[in-house]
């Protein structure tokens, strides 16, 4: 089963559903459209809390109100997980808008201390150091900002990082030699080819799927956005399902389901 159908009862925010593949509009923190002990890969990157301009969602609380909403989704996440469940988390390395905070630090904090078991991190280059603008004070030791041009994959687990059952992996292997390497580098998605202000690219949850789950797992993104995860899904033979707040991304992630993920609305569950 892939999230929950109609004749569950109570799940009115089903906003397109196709084969394996099914798309939520709903808020993640209060939605009971995902079972519990149901998923096998979380594959995300949430609100950063840079005043980026969601169309749904203040992008720009104080750090301490961000780091509450970061423990309850974190905590929410965990019970859908199945014992074997995997965590894969883009998250930026630090911040400096609106003060200096050690964003990764402070969530793979709150992470072990909901329950999730750390397991590695990765590096993703975004090859992007010449848009810098910020440098603080130019050629001098006065105030000097130090800016890495890389962002976070951090890999979590809930119970057991062995998986507990037996699956087919359709994972290459050239790819599996480069991609546990654990700096990959790989340009940035276009916000303006997506409409969508914070995207990533579809090679960032093609290599998290392909290296952490098995054919036909069920792959879940809380914070859906343009629907880059379920595009990979639907490339990649696995079940996935989205949650999207705002209705107007969930439309966007669903165009490009059937553009770039290649499938054809059948069905569509209002």
């Amino acid at each position: 089963m892939v999230g929950k159908n109609d004749n569950d009862g109570g799940c009115d925010e089903v906003y397109f559903r196709f084969n394996d593949i099914v798309i939520y509009n709903d808020d993640f923190l209060t939605t009971d459209c995902v079972e519990e002990n149901s998923i096998d890969l979380i594959v995300t990157s949430p609100p950063y809390n840079v005043d980026i301009h969601y169309r749904s969602f203040k992008d720009d609380i104080p750090y301490e109100k961000y780091l509450e909403f970061t423990k309850k989704w974190l905590k929410k996440a965990y019970s859908l997980m199945k014992n074997d469940g995997r965590l894969c988390l883009n998250i930026p390395l630090d911040k400096l808008k609106g003060g200096q905070q050690s964003v990764y630090a402070d969530i793979v904090t709150i992470a072990k201390e909901v329950g999730w078991k750390y397991q590695s991190t990765i590096v993703w280059n975004e090859r992007n150091i010449s848009r810098r603008t910020a440098w603080g004070s130019w050629l001098s030791a006065s105030a000097p900002y130090v800016i890495a041009p890389v962002e976070m994959i951090v890999v979590m687990y809930k119970k057991t990082w062995k998986k507990e059952s037996n699956g087919i992996s359709d994972i290459s292997r050239d790819e599996f030699i480069e991609w546990t390497n654990g700096v990959w580098s790989f340009s940035g998605e276009s916000k303006k080819r997506v409409k969508h202000p914070a995207p990533f690219p579809i090679e960032l949850p093609k290599r998290c799927i392909k290296l952490f789950s098995f054919v036909g797992d069920v792959v879940l993104d809380p914070f859906l956005g343009s629907g880059t995860t379920l595009i990979a899904c639907a490339l990649l033979n696995r079940k996935g399902i989205g949650i999207e707040i705002d209705e107007n991304y969930c439309e966007i992630a669903k165009q490009r389901l059937i553009k770039e993920g290649k499938i054809f609305q059948k069905t569509l569950i209002a």
